[in-house]
């Protein structure tokens, strides 16, 4: 939540922190401390959240040439534990992970995702994005409780309405946007209900803008919304 230089991350096997918070494996899962400031109104956010992975899945998925993606934990358990504000919940969860060896924005001009639970305990997960070049690239993914995945047919491209910002978002099938979670100039998160796999689901939907974020306007807002720290 804050950009920090080098000498405030330190990191292992099994840990990485950055400032004054931290993420932590272990038999459980993963244990999240956050102590952080939010911005530009500042107020604290301090506390844990702890996931506990279904099972853990190994597939690595190319995006672009360089980036990757892996979907370490398509279903999970959340605990969220704060102090400040002072806020308790237990829910779905989903752990993923994305690496890439340039800028994204170099490599992509936009995508779209989705991931929503099944009532086996698994979840279908979506992902459509146009690269750089022009070539597209769709994913239709379903993972059982055990962390296995197979490939299914995902439904024609539908559109879906564009956000307070005027990003565009899409999905597949009968999709509808329920409700939106978080509203920038590059980036909306929403739930989204949909059939998927042959029964009704409702999950979390993002859209992200790389061409939005790459303009000067958006890089000069960056700071206000995400602080750097000279620390």
């Amino acid at each position: 939540m804050t950009e920090r230089r080098r000498g405030s991350v330190a990191r292992d096997a099994d840990s990485l922190a950055i400032g004054n918070s931290a993420l932590d494996w272990n038999r459980d899962g993963l244990t999240v401390s956050l102590d952080e400031t939010t911005v530009p109104w500042p107020s604290p956010i301090r506390g844990c959240l702890r996931l506990h992975p279904t099972a853990l899945a190994q597939q690595v998925e190319g995006l672009a040439p360089g980036h990757r993606w892996q979907p370490i934990a398509a279903s999970a358990r959340i605990e969220v534990l704060l102090a400040a504000p002072a806020l308790r919940w237990t829910g779905h969860a989903y752990f993923d992970s994305n690496a890439g060896d340039a800028p994204i924005e170099d490599a992509m001009r936009h995508w779209h995702w989705s991931r929503s639970p099944l009532r086996d305990g698994g979840a279908a997960l979506l992902y459509d994005l146009e690269r750089r070049d022009g070539s597209r690239h769709a994913l239709g993914l379903r993972f059982d409780r055990h962390g296995q995945a197979e490939p299914f047919a995902a439904p024609a491209v539908a559109p879906l309405v564009r956000s307070g910002w005027r990003v565009e978002r899409q999905s597949r099938g009968d999709a509808a946007i329920v409700g939106t979670l978080e509203d920038t100039p590059f980036y909306v998160r929403s739930t989204l209900a949909a059939t998927l796999c042959g029964e009704p689901t409702l999950g979390v939907h993002e859209s992200l803008d790389l061409d939005r974020f790459n303009s000067p306007v958006v890089q000069w807002m960056l700071p206000f919304r995400m602080p750097r720290s000279r620390r």
